[in-house]
Parts: structure tokens; C-alpha cells; sequence
């Protein structure tokens, strides 16, 4: 079993690298396209929302079909949609293609990410522990991969051109498809949850939330377009949860949210994303506007980021032997909320050595609590349902991050306090998360020994 989990992992691991890769790659390259294919600002925003908004929206129906068919055949056909989206990309003559192949992309990340993690849960069996070792590596993978974006983004397009960061892609992705069609078994598949309504309504309603935010940005809340998405979110949100209650085969069982430790782990990560997406959005104005770094330099700026995300993203797995998950998130949520507390002072004058113990200190203690939460969220449902609970939970925190980039934007705009306003608002919802972990996430080990410690007094 331990060899099976360690090919699985690191297959699992090279879908999300690609998917997170490719979040942050194709900003480098995007002056480039624009001089190519002739595109302006509004094109080269739906070149980077294209894939945003597909991989948001269709993230539940995703994990729900995975349980459907197997989370082993959604994900190497997912990948393979990736990839074909990648070469589509690269081939593109116009924007319009450019956008089409980015939906394309879209939808085969949107399958990576729960279906993968589904895929561990299955390799990892019951051992908590192990569960836990493997979700920070693929944790950690993904740290990976949006580290070297900026950086690999950066010397791709300058020795080869902007289609190369597209390119790059398929060997990658060739080599995970072979390694999970050969060596990585088939999980148990759910024969329920075929509720055909309650995925087009999740679909519409993360489509509609996630559009209204990507579009705030440049048109306003009070834009009709942005108020229209918002109302669609709205409605679709209230009728998916009445349909859902309704249906005897629900694609997501509501009864999930009645688990503490399920429900608290949900909440953590919206939290976590608004405040880390918003404050890592922050902190890439902050050294482009206010120090005039190029963008190749902003990234390398950011990587110590990635490298503590990483080095936590280990650590975590380790730590999941010895420490409880409530302990682990609470104190890693705490560790992020006094990184961001450092930051708040942040200036013009300030030097970047006076930055670097909030610019590690805030992603070490995120990557010490992701895939502690991920493992909460995993250990809470039965293994045939893994893939629609990390749809679950990964949409949410999507939500969470565009909310978060959109908030953090606004409060940029206020001059004087922008940066100071937004980091205090980041310390603030990652204390509220660590209150959270602290005092929710243990509660479904405490119900269970007391119903153990009932039945032992009932024997006597």
C-alpha cells in the first residue's frame, strides 16, 4: 500500500502543479500576446478569466462525476482536456481561440483537483496519518507550481516565445496520464448523485458568484452585467439547496454540513482564501507600483513565499502524526495572522529584509494548515464520496480568493491606509479561522468518545 500511495501522490501531484502553473504562468506573457495576436486589455482579461471562471464553475459537478464514474477515469480525461486545451492555446491565431482553448483548460483542471484528491484518499485507506503525508505533498506541488510561474513564465517567453508557456504543458501532463492509467488503481465508484438539475445549478451559481467578482474589478458593483451575475448566484445558490433537499440522490448530501469538523474545515478555507488571496494580490501592486520592480523581479521577489508554502506544506504532514489537526490549523492560522499583522506598516522606505519576516511568516503558516484542512475535509465523508466533498471545499475557497482579490483591490484604492487596511483585515479573518479550528474541529472525535465512553457505562 505505501508504494501504491507514493505513485499516486506523485501522480496527483503533476495535475495540480500543471493546474496552478498555469494560474500563474501566463501573466508574464501577456504584453507579448497582446503585440502578436493584437489583442487589448479587455481580450487579455478573458484570457486570464477564461480559465478562472470555467475552473470555479464546474469544480463541484466535477468531483460529483468523479464519484459517479471513478475519480481515476475523470482524472486522466480531465488531464487529457488540459492538455488538448495547452496545445490549443499554443496554436492559437487570435483571441478568440486564445479564450476558447483557455475554457478548454478550464475544464480539465476543474476534474485535477477533486479527482485527485479523491484518488489519495483512496491510496491512503484509513491512516489518517498517511492521508495527511500525502495531501501536503500534493499540497506542496502546487506550491511548486505557482512559484516557477512567474520565473519559468519569464524565460520561456523570452528564449522561445509566449506559446511555449503553453507547450510546456504536454510533456508534463503526457507523463501524468501514463503514470495514472498504468500504476494508479480505480477508487470506489458512487452510483448515487446523479442529480442532473443540482450540477447545472451548482454550475450556474459558481459561474454567476465568480463572474460577479472577476468583473467588479474593472466595471463596478453597481454594473448591470455585475449585478445580474450576482442575482444569478443568488437564486441559483437558493434553488440548488432546495433541489438538493429535495432529491433522493442529491449530488451533494446536505447532511455533510451537519459534521462540525466538515463544516468548520469549509469555512476555514473560504476565510483562508479571502485573506491570503487578497493580501498575496497586495503584496505583487505593493513591489510592481511602489518599489517599480519588473514583473520577472517581482517574482523572484515572492519566491521566499513559495519556499515557506512549501516548507510548511512538509512540515504539515509530519506534524500530523504527532498533533492533533485542531492544534496543527489553529496554530498555523495564527502563525499567517501574525505574518500579516508585520506587513501592515509596509511602505515605500521600507527595505525588503524589513518585509521578509512577514512575507515568510504569513505563507508558513497557511502551508502549514491547507493540507490539514484538505485531511479534515477527506476524513469526514466516505471514501466513494471524496471527490464532490474536495469539490466542495475547493470551490468554496475559489470563491473565497475572488471575493478576497476583489475586497483587498477596493481597500488598495483608499489612499494612505490601502496596504495597512488590508493586512489588518487579513490578520483579522485568519485569527477568526484559527478561533474556528480551535474550537470546531475536534468535535467530531469528541461525539465519537463520548458515544464509546456511553456504551462502556452502559456494559457496566
Amino acid at each position: 500500500m505505501r508504494s501504491s500511495l507514493s505513485v499516486t501522490a506523485l501522480t496527483m501531484s503533476i495535475g495540480f502543479l500543471l493546474v496552478q502553473l498555469d494560474v500563474s504562468i501566463v501573466n508574464v506573457a501577456l504584453a507579448n500576446i497582446a503585440d502578436d495576436i493584437h489583442t487589448g486589455i479587455t481580450g487579455l482579461q478573458w484570457i486570464v478569466d477564461a480559465y478562472a471562471l470555467v475552473f470555479a464553475s464546474l469544480l463541484l459537478s466535477a468531483g460529483a462525476l468523479g464519484d459517479r464514474v471513478g475519480p481515476c477515469r475523470t482524472f486522466i480525461g480531465g488531464l487529457a482536456l488540459f492538455l488538448l486545451g495547452s496545445l490549443g492555446c499554443g496554436l492559437a491565431p487570435d483571441t478568440a481561440l486564445l479564450i476558447a482553448a483557455r475554457v478548454l483548460q478550464g475544464i480539465g483542471a476543474s476534474a485535477l483537483v477533486p479527482c485527485s484528491l479523491a484518488l489519495l484518499n483512496h491510496a491512503a485507506r484509513d491512516d489518517a496519518t498517511a492521508r495527511a503525508r500525502a495531501v501536503s505533498l500534493w499540497t506542496a506541488a502546487g506550491s511548486v507550481g505557482l512559484a516557477l510561474g512567474p520565473v519559468l513564465g519569464g524565460v520561456l517567453v523570452t528564449a522561445f516565445g509566449w506559446r511555449s508557456i503553453f507547450f510546456v504543458n504536454l510533456p508534463i501532463g503526457a507523463g501524468g496520464i501514463i503514470l495514472a492509467y498504468r500504476f494508479v488503481d480505480e477508487a470506489p465508484v458512487h452510483p448515487g448523485g446523479g442529480d442532473g438539475v443540482g450540477q447545472l445549478l451548482a454550475t450556474v451559481s459558481l459561474f454567476g458568484l465568480t463572474g460577479a467578482v472577476i468583473e467588479a474589478g474593472p466595471l463596478g458593483w453597481t454594473s448591470p452585467l455585475v449585478c445580474a451575475a450576482a442575482a444569478l448566484a443568488v437564486v441559483g445558490f437558493g434553488v440548488f439547496i432546495a433541489t438538493e433537499h429535495a432529491s433522493n440522490q442529491p449530488m451533494l448530501p446536505l447532511g455533510f454540513f451537519r459534521r462540525p469538523a466538515f463544516a468548520a474545515a469549509t469555512l476555514v478555507g473560504f476565510l483562508l482564501n479571502l485573506a491570503v488571496y487578497g493580501a498575496f494580490f497586495v503584496l505583487a501592486l505593493y513591489f510592481r507600483q511602489t518599489h517599480h520592480l519588473s514583473v520577472l523581479l517581482t517574482g523572484v521577489a515572492l519566491l521566499p513565499l513559495a519556499i515557506a508554502v512549501f516548507t510548511a506544506n512538509i512540515a504539515a504532514g509530519r506534524l500530523a502524526a504527532h498533533l492533533s489537526p485542531s492544534v496543527i490549523m489553529a496554530a498555523g492560522l495564527l502563525i499567517g495572522s501574525g505574518g500579516a499583522w508585520l506587513l501592515r506598516d509596509i511602505g515605500a522606505m521600507t527595505s525588503y529584509h524589513a518585509i521578509l519576516p512577514g512575507l515568510l511568516l504569513l505563507p508558513f503558516g497557511i502551508g502549514l494548515t491547507v493540507p490539514i484542512m484538505t485531511t479534515v475535509v477527506l476524513g469526514t465523508v466516505p471514501r466513494s464520496r471524496a471527490g464532490v466533498a474536495s469539490g466542495v471545499l475547493n470551490a468554496v475557497r475559489q470563491a473565497g480568493g475572488a471575493i478576497g482579490v476583489a475586497l483587498f483591490g477596493a481597500l488598495m484604492t483608499r489612499r494612505g491606509s490601502g496596504i495597512s487596511d488590508a493586512f489588518t483585515v487579513s490578520a483579522a479573518f485568519l485569527a477568526f479561522g484559527a478561533a474556528i479550528a480551535a474550537g470546531f474541529i475536534g468535535t467530531d472525535r469528541l461525539a465519537m468518545l463520548g458515544v464509546a465512553v456511553r456504551r462502556v457505562g452502559g456494559r457496566g
